[in-house]
């Protein structure tokens, strides 16, 4: 698994998918939506929790295509499918690549673009903690949108339309509990559903996704 692992952080690095492409796509957001609603901190406040986590969401879809395509192209998805390994364990382990070179930098960044929205300094422990939490479900999610359109002509755009539904809980909790310690509120409730989504989604969407695979191998 752990080899498994470090092919795909390659592979993800070479094919231009990696690291600065959602941290880039992140920054462009943050960056334009001050000239679209005005750079006033009255304006920004209200929404910085809702266009950060936004931001977050549309940066993991750029790259969920990649997940599977490359192994399908070059025949490797069908020696994983035959290979000791489980292909549970293959899902779980390309979600986890996904989620470094997406998710991890998104959360690494995300103080600096709080800081272009105005997010105050209180909330960004709301913000890292949300992330966090929360990002490894669309990894896992995205995966198995990935696993379920593998092999398709233009399959990104089926993708997205089947994956977009399922982030929407993430969405809500994820930006209530920024909104919530940008006010000086209880951020408990939405933690704990946002950690429950996410436990949900991993124990259960890897078999799911191992599940659409197989019926895409045959």
């Amino acid at each position: 698994m752990i080899a498994l692992l470090k092919r795909d952080l390659r592979l993800a690095i070479r094919a231009g998918g990696g690291f600065g492409l959602g941290v880039a796509f992140f920054l462009i957001l943050c960056a334009l939506v001050p000239f679209g609603v005005g750079p006033d901190t009255s304006a920004l406040q209200p929404i910085a929790a809702g266009i950060l986590w936004l931001g977050a969401l549309l940066a993991c879809l750029l790259s969920l295509d990649r997940i599977f395509a490359l192994d399908h192209e070059d025949g490797s998805l069908d020696l994983l499918a035959t290979s000791p390994l489980p292909l549970e364990g293959a899902v779980a382990v390309k979600a986890l690549a996904h989620w470094i070179t997406t998710g991890l930098p998104l959360i690494v960044a995300a103080p600096l673009f709080g800081i272009l929205l105005h997010l105050p300094t209180a909330a960004i422990p709301s913000l890292l903690t949300s992330l966090l939490l929360g990002t490894p479900a669309l990894s896992m999610l995205g995966a198995f949108g990935a696993a379920v359109t593998v092999g398709l002509r233009r399959g990104g755009l089926l993708l997205s339309l089947l994956v977009l539904p399922l982030y929407i809980p993430t969405l809500i909790f994820g930006t209530e509990m920024i909104r919530r310690g940008q006010e000086g509120g209880a951020t408990a409730t939405p933690l704990l559903f946002l950690a429950g989504i996410t436990a949900g989604v991993l124990a259960l969407v890897p078999f799911a996704a191992a599940a659409a695979l197989r019926v895409n191998l045959r």
